[in-house]
């Protein structure tokens, strides 16, 4: 097994030089996205486990569409946050 470099050198290109490895500042930056990004997806979680667990087991359809309309709602949740276009990285 070839031993790995732990001392952050990169080997440059033909092998001959080595130059530290100098991370962005924005690389260490955590972006969490907003709170009703998060509501909404937890929304959606929720209601595909609803539908899921309804089916097992045998279909119990009132249950399976209060999970659809759970899922539902979240994604319009999302879609009027917009969510994917304010949260995106």
């Amino acid at each position: 097994m070839a031993e790995q470099a732990t001392t952050g050198i990169v080997e440059g290109p033909g092998g001959t030089a080595a130059q530290p490895v100098v991370s962005a500042a924005h690389d260490s930056e955590h972006f969490g996205g907003r709170g009703i990004s998060w509501a909404g997806t937890g929304i959606v979680c929720v209601g595909f486990i609803i539908g899921g667990v309804a089916f097992v087991p045998h279909p119990i359809w009132w249950a399976f569409w209060l999970g659809a309309a759970l899922a539902i709602v979240g994604c319009l949740i999302l879609a009027f946050a917009k969510t994917m276009s304010e949260d995106w990285y």
